[in-house]
């Protein structure tokens, strides 16, 4: 059992993250989510709630008694945290090491693995900006997993799809065994 951090950047593949979240749950990891600013206009924190029986965060200082360490008492209880699906927002944001949001603030406290899942259109993929935040990233040591090839939401086809529940559970698996 452990302690999942899953921040749920703005993307239409954030529903495919309720599959991920509930198979947590149900093995047993406790899992805490954080939604960036736009990530509720393509789910609700109540549907994550639901599924993990945990509070979801939508704002740094949200519900924060002293409006200050909520990010840091986040950092300080996942055992290992996963972006799902990541955003080139958020992969440039993180790059950058800037930390304007509940999630970005909570990772820059993080100690632990992170585990990256793009997900976007296939030129936002390839564009050599976002390659060199992912290069830049792994070279920093997060773990990724490749978007997946297929059908996407904008109507192309190539790189870009959330890789599955399974690629994602193992990829956490396997950063949390290491």
């Amino acid at each position: 059992m452990a302690n999942i951090l899953l921040g749920i950047s703005a993307g239409i593949a954030a529903y495919k993250v309720v599959d991920f979240a509930s198979t947590l749950t149900q093995r047993g990891d406790r899992v805490v989510t954080l939604f960036s600013a736009n990530a509720g206009r393509f789910i609700t924190p109540l549907t994550l709630r639901a599924v993990t029986r945990e509070k979801v965060y939508t704002d740094t200082f949200e519900d924060a008694p002293d409006a200050n360490t909520e990010h840091i008492s986040l950092a300080e209880w996942g055992d290992a945290c996963v972006l799902a699906p990541a955003s080139a927002d958020l992969i440039g944001r993180l790059a950058a090491g800037l930390g304007d949001d509940v999630i970005t603030t909570t990772l820059l406290a993080f100690e632990g693995p992170v585990v990256i899942a793009p997900a976007m259109n296939d030129k936002m993929w390839a564009h050599r900006l976002i390659q060199r935040n992912i290069t830049t990233l792994r070279e920093l040591g997060y773990h990724f997993v490749d978007p997946e090839e297929g059908h996407l939401a904008c109507g192309s086809v190539g790189p870009g799809r959330l890789a599955s529940t399974e690629r994602l559970v193992t990829a956490l698996d396997q950063t949390l065994d290491n």
